[in-house]
């Protein structure tokens, strides 16, 4: 029988230092042609991204979403926002997911996945979802990046319940929801390379 293991409540997880996050000069939004040159650019050569997608929230009843609106790729040191309105940040995205020997860690992606085929036309590829990662080491229920933070490096991920439910379709993001966004994939690679993963 595999050990099992406990993950911190939110009351446990409160109490915790804060986890060091990416900043604003850190984080590139791509939203044209030219930034997606750059992007493609900039991840050369990189063999593992964090990964996250955000979808403009649905509030009606049988509304569905159209999303994701934005995919975030971060390595240790930089984070790129990319903006799908745009053909060519869909394209030069749909590269790098598709390329099968980076590798894209993230949590719960089954949906993301779902939406970027729909999207992108695509199936991603070399896609790991940590939440297994965590079940396969003993931890009952799905770990989610503030679990995971807390677990691996005892500091509280900071979460905003308010850049959650903002309008991710919006031509143009506010400082916090980049933050927001970066970090969830920062995070991700974060806790990818302490489990030994990398």
């Amino acid at each position: 029988m595999t050990e099992r293991h406990l993950t911190p409540d939110k009351d446990q997880i409160a109490l915790l230092e804060p986890f060091d996050r990416l900043g604003l000069n850190q984080i590139q939004l791509v939203a044209n042609a030219q930034q997606a040159a750059e992007a493609l650019h900039g991840l050369g050569g990189v063999t593992a991204l964090g990964f996250d997608t955000e979808s403009k929230p649905t509030f009606a009843k049988n509304e569905a979403s159209d999303g994701p609106h934005i995919v975030q790729l971060s390595t240790l040191g930089r984070a790129w926002i990319f903006q799908l309105e745009d053909a060519d940040c869909r394209r030069a995205v749909a590269q790098l997911l598709e390329a099968p020997a980076i590798i894209k860690a993230g949590f719960g992606l089954g949906d993301d996945r779902r939406r970027i085929i729909s999207k992108l036309g695509v199936d991603p590829r070399g896609v790991l979802d940590l939440n297994t990662v965590f079940r396969e080491r003993g931890y009952r229920k799905d770990m989610g990046v503030r679990g995971a933070v807390a677990v691996l490096f005892n500091q509280r991920f900071i979460k905003s319940r308010k850049a959650t439910t903002s309008n991710w379709a919006n031509a143009r993001l506010t400082e916090a929801q980049l933050i927001y966004a970066a970090n969830d994939a920062y995070a991700a690679l974060r806790v990818f390379e302490a489990l030994g993963l990398g």
